[in-house]
């Protein structure tokens, strides 16, 4: 097992993991998994987004999106509305409905980031932090 442990890419690919499991465990209770909440956490940071911009931005299927973003507005989380640059467009806003679960999960999201986390001092999560922000802008 010591060698698979050595390989960076299947220890992030672990920690990934684990850190779904404990979201989507607390997302339970809404009907919502993390896929969801990627969404909703992309829109709290955008005027909007079309679609297509969530797939790239996400790196989720096209097909994946429709889905979610179904889901997310049957529950009046989200809402299509005529794009502004191009009326054949819709746009993917974020409604107060979705604002407020976001609120609402804050202290979840810190709590598994501490449970995940914990073996770090303050000062090395800061660095790992740092580290993940720069390997996740790479194109």
């Amino acid at each position: 097992m010591r060698g698979l442990h050595a390989d960076t890419g299947y220890l992030l690919y672990r920690l990934g993991l684990r850190s779904g499991q404990l979201f989507n465990t607390f997302l339970q209770e809404s009907g919502l998994r993390l896929r969801h909440y990627a969404v909703l956490r992309y829109l709290a940071g955008s005027e909007g987004a079309l679609q297509r911009e969530l797939s790239t931005r996400l790196g989720y299927d096209p097909s994946a999106i429709v889905g979610l973003v179904d889901d997310l507005e049957k529950l009046g989380m989200t809402e299509r509305r005529p794009s502004p640059d191009d009326r054949r467009s819709k746009i993917v806003v974020l409604t107060d409905k979705g604002r407020a679960f976001l609120r609402g999960t804050d202290e979840a999201g810190r709590r598994v980031t501490n449970d995940l986390l914990a073996p770090l001092d303050p000062v090395e999560r800061d660095t790992l932090q740092a580290l993940l922000l720069r390997v996740a802008d790479q194109p």
